[in-house]
């Protein structure tokens, strides 16, 4: 699984990219498109692999759906906030420390998988508290991405908006994946003893997202 990883993880560096062809059309049009903008929105969402690996360590322990609704809740109201406080009231930040605290979110929930904070330090961190928080982070990187474009200031407001839905629905389709394959997964007896195994496959991701986007930061 690791190797696996590993090979794949490259391609992680533009998991916030934006193909050229939607691009190209996003700059080269004008007026409301929230037909267009919703669809690149969950687009965005269901190939970022970086916002896929943490909802998979948030959910990761998560039997109730009534749990699952209040931490996915919690992290959509953050990165919405600075999804929209980034493009519409133009808080710039930088997209590869940015992209590189994401990375840290990946690890902290696979550290937090573990156990790994009880056994060190003697307490558990408010869980919700630093899925809201991380929220914040990957909603700036979101941000960062269509910050980079020369968008229509005639009807950015809706896009934008209609941008922010289309994340929210491809949250929830890619939820719907991880979900699934956790709840066949669980029902297996080879869960249990592989937990840590996979936790401990999302915590190298996380520090490998983390060295390619300091790197990039460095050398850029």
């Amino acid at each position: 699984m690791a190797l696996l990883l590993l090979m794949f993880l490259p391609l992680a560096g533009w998991a916030h990219g934006v193909a050229d062809d939607d691009k190209t059309f996003l700059e080269q049009n004008s007026g409301m498109q929230l037909v267009v903008f919703t669809y690149l929105g969950a687009k965005h969402m269901v190939t970022g692999y970086d916002h896929l690996l943490f909802l998979f360590g948030v959910v990761f322990f998560l039997y109730r759906m009534r749990d699952v609704a209040v931490y996915v809740t919690l992290f959509a109201v953050g990165h919405s906030v600075t999804l929209l406080t980034g493009v519409l009231g133009g808080l710039h930040v930088n997209a590869y420390l940015v992209d590189a605290i994401i990375g840290l979110s990946v690890v902290y929930k696979a550290l937090d998988n573990m156990g790994a904070y009880q056994r060190w330090f003697g307490v558990q961190p408010n869980t919700k508290v630093a899925v809201l928080v991380f929220g914040l982070f990957h909603g700036f990187g979101l941000a960062t991405k269509l910050q980079d474009f020369e968008l229509d200031r005639d009807g950015l407001v809706a896009n934008i908006l209609a941008f922010n839905v289309g994340v929210e629905l491809g949250q929830l389709l890619a939820l719907a994946g991880i979900l699934i394959v956790m709840g066949f997964w669980r029902r297996s007896a080879a869960f249990a003893r592989q937990a840590f195994a996979a936790n401990s496959v999302l915590m190298i991701a996380g520090f490998v997202l983390i060295g390619y986007q300091l790197t990039s930061y460095f050398v850029s």
